[in-house]
Parts: structure tokens; sequence; C-alpha cells
């Protein structure tokens, strides 16, 4: 079978590597592929035996609010639109059959409902009229990112697929039907490491971006064993770090980011930021199998996950993994055999040191102003909705927060220890944290889980098995104000996990 699979780009990131690691396991499993995006590959060699053409027109148009960059921040709009997606539809179907005369079985996009480029949906919906299309969602806009939200209908009577099973139920109570969604998880390799270094770090292996709940990270490094509180490490062995492992690469995350950096070295907090580059043993930078060598364990803080890569990777390096809980992720490893312990669904924190009347007002702000940019009506069940936040106790959610009242948390508890203690008391998890070791049998245990549910062979064959389903015809459509109703939940809010962020 021939099948076309289409990304905006392939710079280094979680899609473009989704992408790569299919290319490969169709093309082992006797499938032909060819990787179509708006630009090269930074690194050729990586995509070597993978057959690739550029379509410039496939390139991100859209940029954030203020962007001055070329594309602005509405993309290519107005009466010529149309035009130009169904010249975009033509680009895609010549490059298909400049490769292949009879063209492609399949055309299988990845991550179209995201609008980054102002003709794609157009194009989509020509593609859809014309052959199989599967549309593989590894993010939705509705998920409190209006920034990257359609104002076009989503393309109907073809084939979507999703990466997690809540989004599978979401889609499937917005209108799509059983036989027209498919699962397909994303195959895990594992992680490179060098042995016998010495084990200093708490690894967070991800980039630095907003949702990622970098704050949290930071308060973390206060209660980790072999930490230091405020800067004065005690206690046998060399002081233990969290540290993250690479920047953001957009303007938008950006400055939260160096905020973050500049706060963890005014306290003095044993935190590292983008470990990869730091010096290694040879002078230059660290590769990154010596990052992961010099992991005592990984923590993950993240409060919005596609699919949880750190969630699975670090088992396969021998790492346990703690951290924040997110249920819809960790459920569907828990049905494929994981086990996370310890780990915390919220990390509570004394309400009156998050101001919560200030809080909620900025709360409801967001939602204001998420809800607007939608284009729908403030629902009269968010009123509720924030009540049961707010008057559950005398605690609330340091995962909710927005930044800056988590620095404001960070600084009283790096500066006084009664504070640190308040916290650590209502958080057994923290508690414990601070003489935890690393369970080997469990560790193992995840291990196998790893390789035998996310590998190659796995994935690829659940993958060959939902493009051949993707070949019959199929009537469906989503209804996008019930998938807006479904994802916006104000008891899902988190103030770090809304793009862009808002005032």
């Amino acid at each position: 079978m021939k099948i076309a699979l289409i990304h905006y780009h392939l710079r280094p990131g979680g899609v473009t590597q989704v992408m790569l690691r299919q290319a490969r396991a169709l093309q082992e499993g006797g499938d032909e592929a060819l990787a179509l995006s708006g630009e090269p590959p930074p690194d050729p060699a990586e995509w070597e035996g993978v057959n690739r053409a550029v379509i410039p027109a496939l390139c991100y148009d859209r940029r954030p609010p203020g962007d001055p960059r070329p594309g602005g921040s509405g993309g290519r709009f107005g009466p010529e639109t149309g035009i130009q997606a169904a010249e975009l539809a033509r680009s895609i179907e010549e490059a298909i059959r400049s490769r292949w005369p009879g063209g492609a079985g399949l055309i299988l996009v990845h991550n179209p409902l995201i609008r980054k480029n102002s003709l794609l949906m157009g194009a989509l919906k020509e593609l859809a009229r014309r052959g199989p299309l599967l549309l593989q969602n590894h993010d939705l806009a509705e998920d409190f990112r209006p920034d990257v939200y359609s104002g076009e209908d989503y393309p109907e009577n073809c084939h979507y697929a999703v990466i997690n099973s809540r989004d599978r139920r979401f889609l499937l109570e917005a209108g799509l039907r059983d036989e027209g969604l498919h699962l397909i998880p994303n195959e895990v390799r594992s992680l490179a490491f060098t042995p016998g270094l010495p084990k200093t770090r708490y690894l967070y292996p991800v980039r630095g971006i907003r949702r990622k709940n970098i704050g949290e990270m930071l308060l973390l490094s206060l209660f980790i064993p072999g930490g230091s509180a405020g800067g004065g490490h005690s206690g046998p062995g060399p002081a233990a770090t969290v540290a993250l492992t690479q920047p953001p690469t957009t303007d938008q995350d950006a400055p939260i980011y160096r905020r973050w950096q500049a706060l963890a070295a005014e306290l003095a907090l044993p935190a590292e930021f983008e470990a990869g580059a730091l010096p290694g043993r040879g002078g230059g930078s660290a590769s990154f199998a010596d990052v992961v060598g010099t992991a005592r364990a990984a923590i993950t803080t993240s409060v919005k996950e596609g699919f949880g890569f750190s969630f699975l990777e670090p088992w396969t390096a021998g790492l346990a993994v703690t951290g924040r809980r997110l249920d819809y992720v960790c459920r569907d490893f828990e049905e494929a055999g994981l086990r996370f312990e310890p780990f915390y669904g919220a990390l509570r924190i004394p309400a009156e040191y998050a101001e919560p009347e200030r809080l909620r007002k900025k709360m409801e702000l967001v939602l204001s102003g998420v809800y607007a940019a939608f284009g729908a009506a403030l629902p009269p069940s968010i009123s509720p909705a924030l009540d049961r936040v707010f008057d559950g106790g005398d605690y609330l959610d340091f995962g909710i927060m927005d930044e800056e009242t988590q620095e404001g948390i960070l600084r009283r508890a790096a500066a006084d220890k009664t504070v640190r203690g308040r916290i650590a008391g209502a958080n057994p998890f923290l508690e414990a944290l601070e003489s935890w070791e690393s369970d080997p049998a469990l560790v193992e245990a995840n291990r196998r889980a790893v390789m035998a549910v996310y590998s190659r062979e796995r994935i690829g064959t659940i993958l060959r098995e939902s493009c051949r389903k993707a070949l019959t015809p199929i009537v469906q459509r989503i209804s996008r104000p019930r998938l807006l109703e479904l994802y916006l939940d104000p008891a899902r809010l988190s103030l770090t996990g809304v793009s862009p962020e808002r005032p």
C-alpha cells in the first residue's frame, strides 16, 4: 500500500518523530511511505531511507497575535483563500504522483485541526472528495487552545485518528462513528544512557513550554532527596537537582521560560535548565545519553499532554517516573500494564498563600477570554464550577495557578522553612519524597510493559490496520459546538495550560 504522510514541517519535536517512526514502520511492514512537509528537515540524515518532498505552501502561515513576522496573526484569508486551498490540494497530489504515478492509496495527515496553516483545512476537504483520507490528531484546539482554533468546519466523510482514549471518547460523543475513528498510540523507543555516572539529577525530559508547569518543577526541587532548600545542601553525597532538558522553541513560551530561569538563579534553587547543553565530560556539551545516565529518576509536572512520552520513555532507561498524575493519560498506560507509584493528583497549597480571591478573578477573566476567542457564550455553569474549586477546603492545587501566583508561593517556600513544612504536611507525596528511593522491581516491570505494548512491531501493526480500515468509505462529521463543550470543562482549567497566555 502506498501511503503519503503530511505535516507542516519536519523540525525536531514530538509530531515529527512520530511521523518519522510511522514512515519507517510502514516501510518495514512492506508498505511504501512518502513524507510531505512545508520545509526540509534540518538533519536530512535522520530521514535517510524515507522518500520526501517539500511543498512550501504547507508551512506555518499563522503567527501568535502581535507577531511581526510574515503571515501575521491571521494567515491568508479573503476571497482568494478557496482558490489557494484548491491549489494546495493540487500541489499535494502532484507531489504524490511525481513519486507514484498512480497516486497514493491513502493520505495520512498529522495534526490538521490545529490551525497553523490557513489553506490546509480547505485543501483537505478537496482531497477528501477525491480519495481516502486519515486525519490523525495529536492535539485539539478545543482543549483551551483558542489561538489555533479554526473558523471553518472540519472535513467530513473521512476517517480520523487520535492518540489517547480521552480524545477518542470525546470525538465519538461529538458525532464520529466507531468504525471511522481509530486509536493509534505512539511508538516508544528506548532512551540511550551512559552507565557509571554519578546520579545527581531528577530529570524532566521535556521542552520548557508553559503547559509543562515549570513552576511546580521548581517547587519540587525544595523537597527532593539530596536537594537543597533555598540553597543550603546538607547530607551525604552530591547535591541533587531537578533538570529540565530543552528550551522552548517559540517566542510565545520563551519569556515565561526565561523568567523561571531567573527566579531559580535568584533563589539559588537546585535546578538546571537545558541540561543537554551543559558541559559534558570531554569539555563540550553533554550528550543526551550522558544526561540520562546522571539521572536518579524522572519527574513530570505537566498539566496537559497529548500522548505523554515523559510518562513512558524514562522506564526504558531504567529510571522510575514520579510527579503529577494526569488521569486521562495514565489510564491508557495502566490498561497497558504500567503502574504509577508514587504520584499525586494535586499539589495542595494552603489557600492563603495563593490569594484565592485574586486567583479566582484571574480564572474568571481567562475563561471569559477563552470563550470569547472561541466565539462562544460563557455558560451559566461556570460560576458554580469555580465555587467547587474555591470552596472545597483550605487548600488549592498549585497546578491550577498562573505563573505569577506560583512565583509568589515559591518565594515564600524558599525563604521560610515553616512554609515548606506546611506544604509538605498537606501533601503526603512531598513528605515521602524527601526519603524516596525507586523500586527496582517496579522499574523493570514497567520497562517490560512499555517495550512490549509500545514497540515498533505492535504500534506498526495497529497503524497498518488503521490505514487499511481508512480505505472504507464513511459518512460522518464532527459537531464542533459539542466538541468544544466537552473540552472546555472549568474543573480542568489550569492557567498554565491555556494557550496563549491571557491576562
